[in-house]
């Protein structure tokens, strides 16, 4: 009697204790994502992203190659944390000026507005989204590398299905550097006030889906371009004060890099 009462308090603390195990071992999500030049800039670039989700954590794993060499290079989640979004990867039918490249103001409004920025260290917000200072910089042979975990909004772990990574800076005449003489200057930056910023450091350069994304037609109108507010992360500041952060950080990083390159 003594021995089956002790077999059946046993029963049930054995299932929770495989019951957590399995739940523990249920609770990492990943993904790994191929990140190439859908638009058709020219860039040269791939890139490979592991996301790792457990809860609300993501780690982002990022290796990359053919980048501009030691150059920095803004990246970032784009589109919704709403699952009704469908934002997807731009091609080169996106590129509406015909200049042979899709820029910033073409691509948004196929893959969305930035709702987090993969910085290096500090603030991942979209305000932060040009933050140049803080964004992974490639190497001299133009390798690019990147991991960081990132603590997300209460419940937009299980909606990171539904964004696209979005990597920007090509060297768009193979100069290994970004200047004025193959695109001219950023119409994106200019249209919000910053002034002597290259197109080649603004354009994107790589664009990947996270699996079993959201895919369809290409949204319009309203918060599906962009233009709306939303709930969560997307409710932030605008990018245009990344842009701004770009124009004072990324001249004084062009300044510091033709001194260096004078010497």
């Amino acid at each position: 009697m003594r021995r089956t009462t002790k077999l059946a308090l046993a029963a049930p603390a054995a299932c929770a204790m495989l019951l957590a195990s399995a739940t523990g071992a249920m609770a990492d999500e990943s993904y790994t994502m191929k990140l190439t030049d859908t638009m058709g800039n020219k860039s040269g670039s791939t890139s490979t992203a592991t996301l790792t989700i457990d809860g609300d954590n993501l780690t982002v794993d990022i290796k990359g190659k053919g980048f501009t060499p030691n150059s920095p290079h803004a990246q970032h989640f784009h589109g919704s944390f709403t699952e009704a979004k469908k934002f997807m990867c731009p091609g080169p039918d996106q590129d509406k000026d015909g200049d042979g490249q899709v820029n910033v103001e073409e691509g948004v409004p196929m893959y969305g507005d930035v709702v987090l920025s993969l910085t290096t260290e500090g603030d991942t917000s979209p305000k932060s989204g040009l933050a140049i200072e803080r964004m992974p910089k490639a190497d001299a042979q133009g390798n690019l590398s990147y991991r960081r975990t990132i603590a997300l909004p209460a419940g937009a772990g299980a909606k990171l299905r539904n964004l696209h990574i979005v990597q920007h800076g090509l060297d768009a005449n193979g100069n290994d550097k970004y200047d004025m003489e193959a695109l001219g200057e950023s119409s994106f930056a200019k249209s919000l006030g910053v002034n002597g910023i290259p197109e080649e450091a603004t354009n994107p350069a790589t664009c990947g889906m996270v699996s079993a994304a959201s895919v369809g037609n290409p949204p319009s109108g309203g918060v599906d371009t962009g233009n709306g507010s939303t709930e969560g992360v997307e409710a932030a500041v605008p990018i245009g004060l990344g842009v701004v952060a770009l124009g004072a950080a990324g001249r004084a990083w062009m300044v510091r890099r033709r001194t260096g390159d004078e010497s």
